[in-house]
C-alpha cells in the first residue's frame, strides 16, 4: 500500500469514481472536519480516471445526463462553468460534451481541494475487525498493507461482463481481438479498416460501437433479440423524484422492488440522436439492423466468424455473412455474492439478496455495521438510477447524514 496510507482512518472511501466524487463533496459540504479524517482508496490514484478511460475507449461525444446532474452539491454550478462553453452543451436538456464534464469535474476536484486525496493502491479485502474494544474494519491492499477504518463506503459498482449462453460455450479457437466484449474494446486500439463487425446488443453502448467501427472504416451489422428504439434517459425523469420513488419505496415487497427497477430500465436503449445517426448510416450500406433475432451458435474458420440465428420477423438472416469482429453490447451482470471485497462480510454481517442485489437500510448500510454501498449495489433502496450520476447524489443523501450526525450512528464499542 501506498506510504501515504494511513494505518487508521474515521472514513475510508474506495473507489475515486464520480459517485465517490459526489459521496466527498456532499460530505464536506456537511462537516468540513471530516476532511483530514478521511482516506480515499483506487489504483489510478486519482479522480474519475477509470470513467475517463471508458468514455475515451468507446468515443463517447457528450453524457446522457443532463448538465444539472454532476459531483458538486450545487446543481447549477456546471452550467455556470459552461458559460462561455455553450457549443459543447448538448441538446435536448444541455447534454455535457464528455471534455466539459471532465474539465469541470476538475475544476471540483480543485475547488474542493481534493487533488492530492486519492491513496494509489487496490483494495481487495474488506474485513469487519476488533480493535480496542471497538468496531473496525480491516482493509487490505493488492500488496498486503492493512488499514483500519471506523467507516467504510464503497463506491465501485461495477458488474461482471455478460456473456450470452451460446458465447459461454465457444472453444478458444479464434484470437483475442476477434471476440471482446464491449467492457475490454477500445476503439482507439481497434484497426477496422475494410472490416466487418457484427455487434449484439441494443442498448446505447452498442451505438456508440457501431458509430466509432463506421468512422475506422468498418461495416456494422448490429443484432439483438428486440427492435432497436430510442429513450432520451435509461430511466424515465420521473425516478429521479418522488412521482415514481414514493411508491417505490413504499413498497416492502423486496421482490416486487427488483421487478420495478427491471421494467424501469427495460433494458438497453439508444438515444434518438444516436439512433437518428445509425439510420442514417444504414441508408448509406454502412450499418445493417436484425432485429429480433437470437443468435443460436457462432464458429470461428481461417475466414471469420459464422454465425447461426433464430431468423426474428424481418426474415434477415446472418449465416450468409462473414464477420472479422464479434463484439458484445451485452452489458453486465450485478451480483453482491461475487464481489470479492465482501467475502469476509458474508461470514460475520449476512444480508438477503434479491436478483443479485444486497438488501440495505434506507441508510444504505450493510447489515448492523458502518459500511455503505454506492452504484449499482444500491438499487433496491434508491431506485433504477442507482448506477448514474444521479443514483450518487441520491446515494450521498441517504449516507452524508448517517456519516455526519451523532444520532444517526450506530455504537460504536464491542
Amino acid at each position: 500500500m501506498s506510504d501515504r496510507c494511513p494505518k487508521a482512518v474515521d472514513v475510508a472511501v474506495v473507489g475515486a469514481g464520480p459517485q465517490a466524487l459526489t459521496l466527498v463533496t456532499h460530505l464536506l459540504q456537511k462537516k468540513k472536519s471530516l476532511r483530514d479524517r478521511l482516506a480515499i482508496f483506487d489504483p489510478a490514484g486519482t479522480w474519475m480516471q477509470h470513467w475517463k478511460e471508458q468514455f475515451a475507449a468507446l468515443d463517447i461525444p457528450h453524457l446522457r445526463s443532463p448538465a444539472v446532474h454532476h459531483p458538486d452539491p450545487d446543481p447549477y454550478a456546471l452550467r455556470r462553468f459552461a458559460t462561455s462553453r455553450s457549443t459543447e452543451l448538448f441538446p435536448p436538456y444541455d447534454l455535457p460534451g464528455t471534455r466539459l464534464f471532465e474539465e469541470f469535474c476538475e475544476d471540483v476536484v480543485r475547488r474542493w481541494e481534493l487533488s492530492d486525496r486519492v491513496i494509489p493502491t487496490r483494495i481487495t479485502h474488506i474485513e469487519p475487525t476488533k480493535y480496542r474494544g471497538t468496531r473496525r474494519f480491516r482493509l487490505e491492499s493488492a500488496e498486503g498493507s492493512t488499514c483500519l477504518a471506523r467507516r467504510v463506503v464503497l463506491a465501485t459498482g461495477e458488474g461482471l461482463p455478460n456473456f450470452p449462453d451460446w458465447v459461454k460455450s465457444l472453444p478458444p479457437l479464434h484470437p483475442p481481438d476477434a471476440l471482446q466484449h464491449s467492457n475490454h474494446i477500445d476503439l482507439r486500439r481497434s484497426h477496422l479498416q475494410q472490416r466487418r463487425v457484427l455487434i449484439v446488443g441494443s442498448g446505447l453502448t452498442s451505438g456508440h460501437l457501431a458509430i466509432g467501427a463506421v468512422k475506422r472504416g468498418a461495416t456494422v451489422t448490429m443484432v439483438a433479440r428486440r427492435e432497436f428504439y430510442g429513450k432520451l434517459f435509461d430511466a424515465d425523469p420521473g425516478w429521479l423524484g418522488p412521482k415514481y420513488l414514493k411508491g417505490f419505496h413504499a413498497e416492502r415487497d423486496w421482490d416486487k422492488r427488483a421487478a420495478m427497477v427491471r421494467s424501469a430500465r427495460n433494458g438497453g436503449s439508444l438515444t434518438p440522436a444516436i439512433l437518428l445517426k445509425l439510420r442514417q448510416l444504414a441508408r448509406q450500406g454502412k450499418v445493417e439492423f436484425v432485429e429480433n433475432c437470437q443468435i443460436a451458435t457462432a464458429a470461428w474458420t481461417n475466414s471469420g466468424w459464422r454465425v447461426e440465428a433464430a431468423l426474428g420477423e424481418s426474415g434477415k438472416t446472418l449465416s450468409s455473412q462473414r464477420f472479422d469482429r464479434l463484439w458484445l453490447a451485452t452489458g453486465t451482470h450485478f451480483d453482491i455474492r461475487q464481489n470479492p471485497l465482501l467475502a469476509a462480510m458474508w461470514e460475520t454481517h449476512p444480508v438477503p439478496v434479491v436478483g443479485g442485489l444486497p438488501v440495505l437500510s434506507d441508510r444504505l448500510r450493510w447489515g448492523n455495521c458502518e459500511l455503505f454501498l454506492m452504484g449499482a449495489w444500491t438499487a433496491l433502496q434508491v431506485g433504477p438510477v442507482a448506477r448514474n450520476l444521479y443514483g450518487g447524489k441520491l446515494a450521498s443523501e441517504c449516507i452524508v447524514p448517517a456519516l455526519t450526525k451523532a444520532s444517526l450512528a450506530l455504537p460504536v464499542s464491542v
